[in-house]
């Protein structure tokens, strides 16, 4: 009977710990949509109203239109857009090409070749990205797509996903694609690629979001208006002389659309990608 109400209490006391958790989580993300829709004195009013006395839409358009109402605040999305999409689908392919290699192949240095890209993980990029810089001016890469999209295909924590999630890929059925005449790259695209959602997935949703948030990158590589993205069209909002929040705030709702519709669309891959951080076999 103790052990019961032990074990009630316990489960209790847990989920009071996640719901304050998730309130804690809950509430910048609540201030941000409902200051969205306030004046700036409203805003910085206290104590804070939750719901605003009067809905500000006009937040929404001076956030697209800018101070200037040069309306490059779509331009900036489509940047956003391309270079995070480009990046997700290029860096997808290229980590379970790798770790396709490192967990099914058996080949002199595999070890180490592994143990290499996770030292890569281990450096920040503020300790490259000088070079990195350098390196992309001299190639001409700076104010293009090329110069945002390449430095990020090369993504040592999905080859690590990968890896792990194909460590536990039955070997049986690769070789069943061998004897019905299949080659490397079919086993690769119609057994492997094609039962790796889940792995495939989380890659995903981790690149695209932490190409679509990257401010240091672009912020140094994309000097021209036209060729900047969200992050950094968001600095210099909040740079202006004349800053409105209200549309501050609008910038930063719009700004979490395309990661709330990738989340909400994949989660249930997502979820079911935690496999990938299993020992797997050597």
């Amino acid at each position: 009977m103790k052990t019961t109400k032990t074990a009630l209490v316990g489960s209790l006391a847990v989920n009071i710990f996640l719901i304050v958790c998730c309130l804690v989580i809950l509430v910048p993300i609540a201030f941000m949509l409902t200051a969205s829709f306030m004046s700036p004195a409203e805003i910085f009013s206290m104590p804070y109203r939750w719901i605003p006395k009067q809905f500000h839409a006009i937040n929404y358009f001076n956030a697209i239109a800018g101070n200037d109402r040069s309306f490059i605040f779509i331009r900036n999305v489509i940047n956003s857009l391309v270079v995070a999409l480009s990046t997700t689908i290029l860096s997808v392919i290229v980590s379970a090409f790798a770790g396709y290699g490192l967990s099914k192949f058996q080949f002199k240095g595999r070890t180490t070749v592994f143990m290499m890209i996770m030292g890569r993980m281990m450096i920040p990029f503020e300790a490259i990205m000088i070079p990195m810089y350098i390196t992309a001016v001299k190639l001409g890469m700076q104010n293009t797509y090329y110069g945002l999209v390449l430095p990020f295909l090369l993504n040592a924590f999905g080859i690590f996903q990968m890896r792990q999630y194909l460590m536990s890929f039955p070997d049986d059925l690769l070789d069943a694609g061998r004897i019905d005449g299949l080659g490397e790259m079919g086993i690769f695209w119609k057994l492997v690629f094609g039962n790796s959602t889940p792995a495939i997935a989380t890659c995903a949703i981790l690149c695209f979001k932490g190409q679509w948030d990257n401010l240091l990158w672009p912020l140094l590589i994309a000097q021209k208006e036209t060729m900047k993205t969200i992050p950094t069209y968001i600095v210099k909002f909040t740079e202006e002389k004349t800053s409105d929040e209200g549309a501050m705030m609008a910038v930063a709702v719009i700004a979490c659309i395309p990661i709330v519709i990738l989340f909400t669309t994949m989660s249930k891959y997502f979820l079911g990608g935690s496999s990938m951080y299993s020992a797997g076999k050597e």
